[in-house]
Parts: C-alpha cells; sequence; structure tokens
C-alpha cells in the first residue's frame, strides 16, 4: 500500500448505500465469516446480511445468551462464547472455530467499545485498546491458517473517523499517566487502521488482504458508556434520545462499507487501505476537521503498522505471522 493508493475507485455505492443495496444479487454459499460484535447494531446488520447471501457466520460474543436470542430469526448462524479483553477467552473461541472450519474466508471486527470510563484489564492494560485492538489482534493471529488456507480471504476491521483524535502514544499507550476516554478512543481507533496495513503486508502472499473503514456516524449501542447530556451536547440526540442530524447513516447504512469491503470485485488485489462511505478514502490533512472525512497519515504508515505489530506480539503472546 503506498499513499497514492489511498484514493477513490469510483464505486457505484455511496454513504446512502444500504447493506441490501451492497449485497443484492451476491451469492456466498459456500463460504464462512466469522463476525464480532455480530449481534447488535452494525454487527448484527452484517450478520444478516452474510447470512441471507448464503455464508455460514460464527458470532464470537461476550453474552452469548443475549447474541443467540437476537440472532434466532438467523439462518446459517452460530454463537461462541468470547470476551474480547480476556486473552484467554479469545483463544480458547479461537480454537473451537478452527475446529469447526478448514477454511475462513471473512474476518469483519465489528466489536468495539467508545469513551469507556477508566478500566483496567488482564496485566493493566487500558480497556478500550484491549478490547478493540488487542482482543481481534489475537483472534487473527491465532485464526490466521484459516484464513490463509481459504485462498483469498479478506480481514476488514471497524475503525473511526475518531482515529483523528490522536495517533499512537507510544510513549504511554495505556493512558498511564493520566486517562482520557477520547484519546484512549482514538488511539484504539488508529490502532485498527495500523492492524489492517500491516496485516496486509505479511498476508498478501497467502492471498489474506486486511482493509479498515470507517462506518459512517450511526447511534447504537457503541454509545451505551455516554450520558443522554453527552450525547445532546454533542448535537447527536434530542431530549428525548431521538437521533438528529442529517449526517447520521442508519444500521443499515452503517453496514454497508464493511460488507462491500468484504465482498467489492474492486478490491480484489487490493488492500492495506482505509475506506468511507463505500469507496476508499482519501488522506486527510492534519487539520483537518474530523467530520470531513478522510484519513490521517499516520493511521496508514506502514513503519508504524510495523511497529504496533512488534508491540503487540510481544504484549499479547499471539502467534506472530510471517511472510
Amino acid at each position: 500500500m503506498t499513499r497514492t493508493d489511498q484514493q477513490p475507485l469510483g464505486s457505484p455505492f455511496s454513504a446512502a448505500s444500504t447493506a441490501e443495496d451492497v449485497m443484492a444479487g451476491l451469492d456466498l454459499s459456500g463460504t464462512s465469516a466469522v463476525v464480532t460484535g455480530g449481534y447488535s447494531g452494525l454487527g448484527l446488520e452484517t450478520t444478516r446480511a452474510l447470512s441471507a447471501a448464503g455464508a455460514r457466520v460464527i458470532v464470537p460474543a461476550r453474552r452469548p445468551e443475549i447474541a443467540r436470542a437476537a440472532l434466532a430469526e438467523v439462518a446459517g448462524c452460530e454463537v461462541i462464547s468470547m470476551d474480547l479483553t480476556d486473552l484467554d477467552s479469545v483463544r480458547a473461541a479461537a480454537a473451537r472455530i478452527s475446529d469447526s472450519l478448514a477454511r475462513l474466508d471473512l474476518f469483519m471486527a465489528v466489536a468495539g467499545v467508545m469513551a469507556t470510563p477508566e478500566r483496567r484489564v488482564g496485566p493493566g492494560w487500558e480497556s478500550q485498546f484491549t478490547a478493540n485492538h488487542f482482543g481481534h489482534f489475537t483472534l487473527v493471529c491465532e485464526l490466521y491458517p484459516l484464513l490463509a488456507a481459504a485462498g483469498g480471504a479478506r480481514v476488514v476491521v471497524n475503525s473511526s473517523a475518531g482515529h483523528a483524535l490522536t495517533d499512537i502514544r507510544w510513549h504511554d499507550p495505556h493512558l498511564r499517566t493520566g486517562y482520557d476516554k477520547w484519546l484512549a478512543y482514538g488511539q484504539a481507533k488508529t490502532a485498527n487502521a495500523l492492524f489492517a496495513v500491516r496485516l496486509d503486508t505479511l498476508g498478501r502472499n497467502d492471498g489474506v488482504r486486511a482493509l479498515a473503514l470507517h462506518p459512517g456516524k450511526i447511534v447504537t449501542g457503541l454509545q451505551r458508556e455516554m450520558t443522554l447530556r453527552e450525547q445532546i451536547d454533542r448535537g447527536w440526540v434530542d431530549e428525548h434520545g431521538n437521533v438528529i442530524g442529517a449526517d447520521f447513516k442508519t444500521p443499515s447504512q452503517g453496514a454497508a462499507t464493511g460488507l462491500w469491503a468484504a465482498t467489492s470485485p474492486l478490491l480484489d488485489d487490493r488492500g492495506g487501505l482505509y475506506l468511507e462511505d463505500c469507496d476508499v478514502a482519501g488522506v486527510s490533512a492534519p487539520d483537518a476537521p474530523m467530520d470531513d472525512g478522510g484519513v490521517r497519515a499516520y493511521a496508514i504508515d506502514p513503519d508504524a503498522a510495523a511497529r504496533l505489530w512488534d508491540l503487540s506480539i510481544t504484549a499479547t503472546g499471539a502467534t506472530p505471522i510471517t511472510r
């Protein structure tokens, strides 16, 4: 991936496109997918769309009984227990998936947390960085043999425009010197984008391509840790919690870019890219407003991606992927 690759391709879809638009006419029979967070919000829309197209979908879930209830009407879907902040749980889930699949065609990292109060997990890690990055990183590394066996797998990682809040805080990635919930979120979303860059570099010889994306502004359960007043003050909802503002997407529209990333032939032999509104995003200026779109250069920098990968391998003990 180079900076010149990070520009729109002229997709037939747009910010207004829905999951149904992107998936119309596609047949995914015989393929398998893992969708984290696949039982609520964007993840639920993603699972429904993939299942409707014929894919077998496995949904790792921290609350498996709630997930099974949410997915009761979705055919071809299996729920397994997993907590992204508990790497033993992640490895156990990976082992179970590996026992049930011979290959994995799609990995969709949709689960995430945002702007949470300070929490420490594992050996004192910051919880947003752990849930959004370390958990997915470990799961993908452990499932990598299945992805390589597919001979053309795609890994799709939900980042966010929130990555514009900060680069990786290399001097203090776990915010031990002072916690700020938005910096923690922004760093985790930058990590998601850099993860896709490095995974694509390591995996392309095995046919494994990786992409990151901003799904758009959508009010879902992701905001559950924020008070109503915080959401009102940001102009997201009214006093009754109803979504306001023309720039918000529905959950189906929010799922569209991830599904496009997973299935579009325009992305054959492409990877390490950051997407938005069902197309490749342009590179944004360092001082551009976050809501203007695009990706910051630091979030697609291959050297930073390699550095984060090494940091993550050391921290998690995940199985290394070598070229």
